[in-house]
C-alpha cells in the first residue's frame, strides 16, 4: 500500500469513527413502533389532541412521531412547551410547507403561514402596528359596541318585531358566527353582512360559506401532505376543493379592495375619519410603499384577520355559555358581579371589562378546558436542537398539546371540572397555559379576542336569564377541526331578564 493509500485509509477510518460516535451521542426521542411508508398515521383518529394525549400517557410526554415521510415532535408538557419557544424559538419559529396549505394560505404568504423572516417580520410589524395596536383597538371599540347592542336587539325582539316573552329556544352558534364575522369585517372593511331587518344577502351568504369552508379544509386531514405517492392522486377530492376555495377567496378580496379603492377616491378629506378600516389604513400605506403595501400583502394580512378572528371567538363564546349552563352557580355568580359593578341601566361596555374579575375567571377557565387552538398551530424546525435532553433534527413537525398541558393533573387540581375560582385572586398565577401560543409567533390578535369575548359573553350574561333546552346537561362532546368546535351546536333556552327590559327596549 503506497503513502497516499494508506493516508487515505486512515482519513478514512477517522472519519466513520468519527460519524459513529456523533451517531452515538445522539438521543432521539421516544418513538412508537412504525409501519412502513405511513409511519404512525394508522395510530391517529379524530379529534387528533386526544389520539395524541393517549400516546403521551403510553410513552411520555417528548414523542418523536412519523407522519408518512413527515417526522413530528409531539410535546405534551408544560416544561418541554416552555423550552421550544423560549431556549429554541428561533429554531421553531418557521412553518410547516404542507402542499395542502399552499391554497389557504396564498402561497405561503400570510402571517400565520410564512416562515420566520423579513417577510414575517414586516408582516407582523404591521399588524401590531397599524391592525392590532391598543390604539387601534380604542378606536374600533364602537363597531364591537354596536354590533353586540344588535345581537342582543335581535334576541330582545323577534322576527317579527314584538318583544320576546317567555323562554324562547334558540341555536346559539349561527348566531355568534353572524356576530364575529360581522365585527371582523366592519374592521376590515367598514362593511357587516347581517343586518336589522334579518334578511341575508348573497354575498352574505357567500362569505360565511367560504369562511366555514375555510375551517373545515383546514381541519381535513389530506394524506397527500404525508405520503408524497398520493399527491397526485387526490382520491380525498381535497386539491380539488382547495383550488377552488383559493380561487373565490382571492376574487372576493380582490373585490374588498377595488371597492374600498374606488371609495378612498370619492370620499371628501372630513369624511376620511369616519370611514376608516384597515383595509383603508392599508390603501393610505400603499401610496407611500407601493413596492411592499401590494394588493397581495394587503389580501395575505386579511385573509389571517379573518381566519384568526371568526371562528375562534364564535366557539369560544359558545363553549363559555355551555359550561355556564351546566354550571348554574357560575353562571349567578358572573351575574351578580355585573349587577353590582355596571348596574341594571346600561349595557356592559369594553371599559368594564377590567372590573369583572370573576367573569375574566370564567374566560380564562374555558380557554384552559376547550383552547381554541388545541395543538396550536403547527411550528417547523429550521436547525438541529435540543428539548428535554433529545436531539430534535433540522426539519421537524412541532406540534404542542395544549389541551393536554391544560388538563394535567400535576398542575391543576380537579383538571376537567368547570372551576373559575382557581383563578380568582391571582390564584392562577405561575400555572402554564397557552391558548394563543407563546414565543414570536403568538398569537397578535389576543387583545382584540379576549375584548370581543367578554363583551359578548358579558352582555348575553347581563341582558337574559338563560337554562338549558332539558333536563340533561348540554352536550360538551368536541367536534373535528382546527379551532375545536362543539359536536352538536349548543341550543339554549333564553328570556329577557326583567331588570333590563328598559335597556333593551331603548335598543
Amino acid at each position: 500500500m503506497g503513502p497516499f493509500s494508506s493516508i487515505f485509509f486512515t482519513l478514512a477510518l477517522l472519519l466513520i469513527a468519527k460519524f459513529l460516535l456523533s451517531s452515538k451521542k445522539k438521543r432521539l426521542p421516544p418513538s412508537p413502533p412504525t409501519l412502513p411508508f405511513i409511519g404512525h398515521l394508522h395510530l391517529f383518529k379524530k379529534p387528533l389532541h386526544h389520539a395524541l394525549a393517549r400516546l403521551a400517557d403510553r410513552h411520555g410526554p417528548i414523542l418523536l412521531l412519523r407522519f408518512g415521510s413527515v417526522p413530528v415532535l409531539v410535546v405534551s408538557s408544560a416544561s418541554a412547551a416552555e423550552e421550544c419557544f423560549t431556549t429554541n424559538d428561533v429554531t421553531f419559529a418557521n412553518r410547516p410547507s404542507l402542499p395542502s396549505a399552499k391554497y389557504l394560505s396564498n402561497n405561503y404568504t400570510t402571517l400565520g403561514s410564512t416562515n420566520y423572516g423579513p417577510h414575517w417580520r414586516n408582516l407582523r410589524r404591521v399588524a401590531t402596528i397599524e391592525l392590532l395596536s391598543t390604539h387601534r383597538l380604542l378606536s374600533s371599540t364602537d363597531v364591537r359596541a354596536e354590533e353586540v347592542r344588535e345581537l342582543a336587539r335581535r334576541l330582545f325582539f323577534n322576527s317579527k318585531g314584538a318583544v320576546t316573552e317567555g323562554f324562547v329556544k334558540e341555536e346559539l352558534k349561527s348566531r355568534l358566527f353572524e356576530l364575529a364575522l360581522n365585527i371582523m369585517m366592519r374592521m376590515m372593511a367598514g362593511k357587516r353582512y347581517y343586518g336589522n331587518d334579518g334578511e341575508v344577502s348573497e354575498e352574505a351568504r357567500q362569505v360565511r360559506e367560504m369562511v366555514e369552508e375555510l375551517f373545515s379544509l383546514a381541519g381535513t386531514s389530506n394524506l397527500g401532505d404525508f405520503l408524497p405517492m398520493l399527491r397526485w392522486v387526490d382520491f380525498q377530492g381535497v386539491r380539488k376543493r382547495l383550488v377552488r376555495l383559493q380561487k373565490r377567496r382571492d376574487e372576493f378580496m380582490q373585490r374588498l379592495i377595488d371597492e374600498l379603492r374606488k371609495g378612498s377616491m370619492e370620499i371628501k378629506q372630513e369624511e376620511v375619519e369616519e370611514e376608516k378600516n384597515m383595509i383603508g389604513d392599508l390603501l393610505l400605506l400603499q401610496k407611500t410603499d407601493p413596492g411592499y403595501y401590494t394588493d397581495q400583502t394587503i389580501k395575505a394580512l386579511c385573509l389571517s384577520l379573518l381566519q384568526a378572528g371568526t371562528d375562534t371567538s364564535s366557539n369560544t363564546i359558545e363553549w363559555a355559555m355551555s359550561l355556564l349552563l351546566n354550571n348554574g352557580e357560575a353562571l349567578m355568580k358572573a351575574r351578580e358581579e355585573i349587577d353590582t359593578r355596571v348596574g341594571n341601566k346600561r349595557l356592559v361596555q369594553e371599559s368594564d371589562l377590567s372590573n369583572l374579575a370573576y367573569l375574566q375567571c370564567v374566560i380564562a377557565e374555558t380557554l384552559r378546558l376547550y383552547p381554541a387552538g388545541p395543538l396550536l398551530v403547527p411550528h417547523e424546525s429550521s436547525n438541529e436542537c435540543v428539548v428535554g435532553g433529545y436531539n430534535i433534527p433540522q426539519g421537524t413537525m412541532l406540534l404542542v398539546n395544549a389541551y393536554y398541558i391544560h388538563r394535567d393533573a400535576k398542575t391543576w387540581e380537579d383538571p376537567t371540572k368547570f372551576k373559575p375560582e382557581r383563578f380568582e385572586n391571582g390564584k392562577g398565577e405561575g400555572k402554564w397555559m397557552i391558548p394563543f401560543g407563546m414565543g414570536r409567533r403568538r398569537c397578535p390578535g389576543e387583545g382584540l379576542a379576549m375584548r370581543e369575548v367578554g363583551l359578548v359573553l358579558g352582555t348575553l350574561i347581563q341582558c337574559f336569564e338563560w337554562k338549558r333546552v332539558g333536563k340533561e346537561e348540554v352536550d360538551m362532546d368536541e367536534g373535528s377541526g382546527l379551532t375545536l368546535p362543539k359536536a352538536v351546536p349548543l341550543d339554549a333556552m333564553y328570556s329577557p331578564r326583567q331588570a333590563m327590559i328598559d335597556v333593551l327596549a331603548g335598543l
